[in-house]
């Protein structure tokens, strides 16, 4: 092509920049490519899968305090008025934080309630309660427990869940790389020796490679690339080869020497030319073999807009993370801002806060002054259908120095169950910008979050003993008069959850009280915990029977720690549970897990989302894989009608 004959581009049109941003979008066809990298070096990068822990923290029974260790039940008699002498050896064991507990000592007394008498003898005035001022095992974390889901983006404490979990290499997506090309022969480096008049210094692109990093991309900084178009086209084709995505700079307009649009039309495609917003107007989109390549204004603040605008999603969509948002605020304006019909109108705003009021003003519209950029607390965007607003006005306007927005979360609260990481996960996959996040209080807990408006859902799988049946008998007692949802989601095998070989030969509850296993048990309100009870009452047996009974554990992953720590343990709980922890399980019953929440978030974009992707073939087939679970397919609610 004779580039010195082409006539001077006129824009091709004023497009919609949402518009751009979407087929530029769909034109990013990249697979997400993933490498494993050392944890301590994994500060900032996206997780490529979900990762789990290797091992519990802490992995042994750890000391709370300063003190000496003993066994509780021996310290039943002290008393003020009967003090108690221990040997030291036989009867106690001094330990300071974090050392591990010594058979067969299970209680901590601290340092500051005990009476040293000679080197090997003390003297205590009050007793121990079994387990009290030890970290149990799996206290922080549990052996198997999802840390971090796919697309979570690691920060400074993540870092040490991964090591403690002995996670040192970790999968993360690889980092999209994104080359920067300079262009102008008025262009020189910041430390050009002398600066004549109409040489400009490149900065842009080190501000370029700043965002991209910012943003998760890996920059790659060409050195400037003279107004040549050989040399132009030579550049681009092979950042194609070597990138990701392309970022031009200058040579967008439509001046007599910007051949940029030209160039990329002849040896790749072009989607726009000229979006319909101020500044950042002259911007090219487009495709060389595969690769997006954005042409951006040589105006420094036309320039980071039009980055903002297309190269930070598509770095996002590689990363599979959602693009950030920015904090908004209601604000006054102070002075008049005149636009026009038909663009969109990017105001750098300054904001201060007067007399109770947000008040804003704009700082100078013009493209090239980088300092109204950094100095601007905001931005106004004035929409394309108004011509401005006028002094005293009431706008919007985002903030350029906020924290993030908390980003969408389906709050799950209630019983622990290993399905509900695996669902946030596939929610991760499928929306990036929303997760689960959720709590382990036990079914009872959650049935009293959704009464009080703390909750999107609950897990509950209580039995009612008089019925035998789950569920509907404790939400219609609670939850009387309130619209909700009673969803069937698992039916699920509960057992005792045994040591390797189940060496006690436990196969009931008169079992583990016959051989005094050191039992596990669930917080109060806990379905599993109701469901042991009922199965003590059938026994004939009672609380006091059980060794441990007191002792309580928030999720099945922890219970399934603790008795993977002890020859002698026992707990109650769900398969799934003691096959991650390679140990014995003895079925005892099926039982209902069902999910509870309100109606008005059953019938929402969420609530529909959520249950879409409970019914999908992929997670059913994930779910039934780990045994021990049967998803109820098409399923039917149970609705619990607000009383008129």
């Amino acid at each position: 092509m004779n580039y010195k004959n082409f006539k001077r581009k006129i824009y091709l049109e004023d497009k919609p920049r949402a518009q751009a941003r979407e087929e530029i979008l769909a034109a990013h066809s990249l697979t997400p490519e993933k490498e494993e990298i050392a944890t301590s070096t994994s500060l900032g990068r996206v997780t490529a899968e979900p990762i789990f822990a290797r091992v519990s923290m802490p992995h042994y029974h750890a000391s709370a305090m300063d003190g000496i260790a003993v066994v509780a039940e021996s310290t039943y008699q002290a008393h003020e008025q009967n003090p108690l002498r221990l040997k030291r050896g036989e009867e106690f064991s001094y330990v300071d934080t974090g050392n591990a507990i010594p058979s067969p000592f299970n209680a901590v007394i601290m340092i500051e309630h005990v009476d040293v008498i000679d080197e090997d003898t003390i003297e205590i005035i009050e007793p121990a309660t079994p387990w009290q001022h030890i970290r149990p095992i799996g206290e922080d974390v549990v052996q198997e427990e999802m840390l971090f889901p796919q697309g979570h983006i690691l920060r400074p404490a993540d870092l040490g869940v991964l090591l403690a979990g002995q996670q040192t290499v970790i999968p993360v997506t690889k980092k999209p790389v994104v080359t920067i090309i300079p262009t102008g022969n008025e262009l020189v480096d910041a430390d050009a020796a002398e600066l004549a008049p109409g040489k400009i210094i490149e900065f842009n692109g080190s501000v370029f490679a700043g965002f991209i990093q910012d943003w998760g991309g890996e920059p790659v900084l060409h050195p400037i690339v003279k107004d040549e178009p050989e040399k132009i086209k030579e550049v681009l084709l092979e950042a194609a080869e070597t990138s990701d995505i392309i970022v031009i700079n200058a040579g967008s307009s439509a001046g007599s020497k910007d051949y940029t649009v030209h160039i990329i039309g002849e040896i790749g495609e072009v989607f726009t030319h000229g979006v319909a917003a101020r500044p950042g107007k002259p911007v090219i989109l487009g495709k060389i073999n595969g690769k997006i390549v954005v042409g951006v204004p040589g105006y420094p603040v036309s320039a980071y807009l039009a980055l903002e605008w297309f190269v930070r999603p598509l770095i996002c969509k590689y990363l599979q993370i959602p693009e950030p948002k920015r904090q908004t605020v209601t604000v006054k304006l102070g002075r008049r801002i005149v636009s026009s019909m038909g663009a969109e109108d990017f105001v750098r705003m300054n904001i201060g806060y007067v007399n109770g009021q947000f008040v804003a003003n704009p700082l100078t519209r013009a493209a090239g002054v980088t300092m109204s950029y950094v100095r601007a607390d905001g931005m106004l965007i004035v929409p394309t259908n108004i011509i401005g607003y006028e002094q005293g006005d009431l706008a919007e306007v985002e903030l350029l120095r906020p924290l993030e927005e908390i980003k969408n979360a389906i709050v799950f609260c209630g019983s622990h169950d290993l399905t509900i990481d695996l669902l946030s996960s596939r929610l991760k996959r499928v929306r990036t910008d929303m997760k689960i996040v959720s709590s382990h209080v036990g079914s009872m807990a959650g049935i009293m979050a959704i009464r009080k408006g703390e909750a999107h859902v609950a897990g509950i799988h209580l039995l009612d003993p008089s019925t035998k049946e789950y569920n509907l008998s404790y939400v219609s007692k609670f939850l009387a008069g309130q619209d909700v949802i009673l969803y069937p989601f698992l039916k699920r095998k509960q057992g005792w959850i045994l040591p390797k070989g189940n060496p006690l030969g436990i196969e009931t509850a008169a079992d583990i009280a016959r051989v005094h296993a050191n039992y596990v048990n669930r917080q109060k309100g806990a379905g599993t915990r109701i469901l042991f009870d009922l199965l003590l009452e059938e026994g004939c047996l009672t609380p006091d029977d059980i060794t441990g009974y007191d002792r309580e554990m928030f999720s099945h992953l922890a219970v399934a720690a603790e008795v993977n720590g002890d020859a002698h343990g026992a707990g109650l709980g769900i398969y799934p549970a003691a096959k991650a922890m390679d140990l014995d399980f003895v079925p005892v019953a099926d039982e209902e897990y069902d999910l509870l929440m309100t109606r008005s978030f059953y019938e929402s974009e969420s609530g529909r989302l959520l249950i879409s992707l409970i019914q999908s073939a992929d997670f059913i087939a994930q779910v039934e894989k780990i045994g021990g679970y049967q998803v109820i397919e098409n399923a039917e609610p149970e609705c619990l009608l607000k009383e008129v």
